[in-house]
């Protein structure tokens, strides 16, 4: 499972206007049933129910909408809700018979033009949205001249300029909100990718601090070597001398891993992290891969930073397993504890941990994935995955 779209702040507010947006349909219809039910009779008989319906039903669809997966889903049914409001408005000259209404009273859909103009800023572009806001509140206001005995026509324009400048406030302040959630995201993301960036740089130099280290036991053991006048002297001599050359060159090790080779090194970065954790390995017919050195090192740190997660937050009597299958073609690795478990739900969105120094790294490695799966009470498990392919 890949780790995360990033959209999480974007999708999280979009979904909490979505419901905003249907409570304020449910509260309207309460609130103008007195004036559907009034004005009924001034219409043809067809038109106030399939009003009432394509309105009111448009808007309760975008709330329904809001608990699915998928937030497109939202979008469609906030841009169906937001063009119904317009198309029924403009709809209303073809029904109306008459007579007149009292100077006090209005037509109901005045009543939410910004409402519907909300949801056309979840959907649509915000200057499009500002345009269906003008739009609805021009025609609404229009319709309310047309069916009002004793409205001024001087009054026209700042009805109309009122209406617009109220719905306004709301709309904007719902497009800022958005942009908030696209701007957090944004920041998230390059976050996300500046720790995955310095976690290999950092991981990269405690590799070449080890290849340094090994070296170190080259030269011994070449000095180790000629002064026994053994053979194999010159040619480790030499070996030798090439990782040196290597080192002060600054060139780092790059070499692609074996299976064998990274099963070592996942094994030795898990004992770093938490030496009482249990590692278990599955292997079959893993013979053949090849693990790029950056996706070595990227995919050791996760696991060590999953592995003193559970130390830290586990419990002190919970025990950790690393499970780790290796194919030909992947890498699947489980870390799992018998702790406390959390509730992934209530961890705030600014909480970067987990987020960052696991889902992150794996995030940014191409055929990587990560998930973490976990509860109070049942422990947690933190799974990382590579795919060759």
């Amino acid at each position: 499972m890949r780790a995360g779209t990033g959209r999480e702040n974007t999708d999280r507010i979009l979904r909490m206007f979505a419901r905003f947006i249907t409570v304020g349909y449910v509260a309207y219809l309460a609130f103008l049933l007195p004036s559907i039910a009034a004005m009924a009779p001034r219409l043809d008989p067809w038109w106030t129910p399939t009003a009432v319906v394509a309105v009111f039903g448009s808007g309760i669809v975008i709330g329904l909408m809001s608990f699915l997966r998928d937030t497109r889903a939202i979008r469609v049914a906030a841009g169906v809700a937001a063009a119904t409001f317009l198309l029924v408005a403009m709809s209303w000259p073809l029904a109306w018979i008459g007579p007149p209404v009292p100077g006090g009273e209005g037509v109901w859909l005045a009543g939410f033009p910004g409402l519907a103009s909300i949801a056309a800023v979840i959907a649509w572009p915000t200057t499009v949205a500002f345009g269906h806001l003008v739009v609805g509140c021009v025609t609404v206001q229009l319709i309310n001249y047309g069916v009002r005995a004793d409205l001024a026509s001087t009054m026209l324009v700042s009805e109309i300029a009122f209406a617009i400048v109220f719905c306004t406030l709301f709309v904007g302040g719902a497009a800022m909100a958005m942009r908030t959630g696209r701007i957090l995201d944004s920041t998230t993301e390059q976050t996300h990718a500046a720790a995955a960036t310095a976690a290999a740089r950092h991981a990269r130099a405690v590799e070449q601090d080890r290849f340094a280290a090994l070296i170190h036991d080259g030269v011994m053991a070449t000095l180790l070597t000629a002064s026994r006048r053994a053979p194999k002297a010159a040619g480790l001599a030499a070996t030798t001398l090439r990782e040196l050359d290597a080192i002060a060159s600054g060139v780092p090790s790059d070499q692609s891993f074996s299976a064998s080779a990274t099963l070592t090194y996942l094994r030795a970065a898990a004992a770093e992290a938490d030496h009482d954790a249990v590692f278990e390995v599955t292997s079959a017919d893993a013979g053949g891969l090849l693990v790029p050195a950056d996706v070595a090192r990227t995919v050791a740190s996760a696991l060590a930073e999953a592995l003193r997660n559970s130390r830290r937050h586990a419990g002190p009597d919970a025990t950790s397993t690393v499970h780790v299958w290796v194919t030909e073609r992947d890498i699947d690795i489980r870390v799992t504890d018998d702790g406390v478990g959390f509730d992934k739900t209530s961890v705030a969105p600014h909480r970067l941990g987990v987020t960052v120094s696991i889902l992150g790294r794996m995030r940014q490695l191409p055929g990587g994935s990560a998930f973490v799966d976990s509860a109070p009470g049942r422990g947690t498990t933190v799974r990382l995955g590579w795919d060759a392919a």
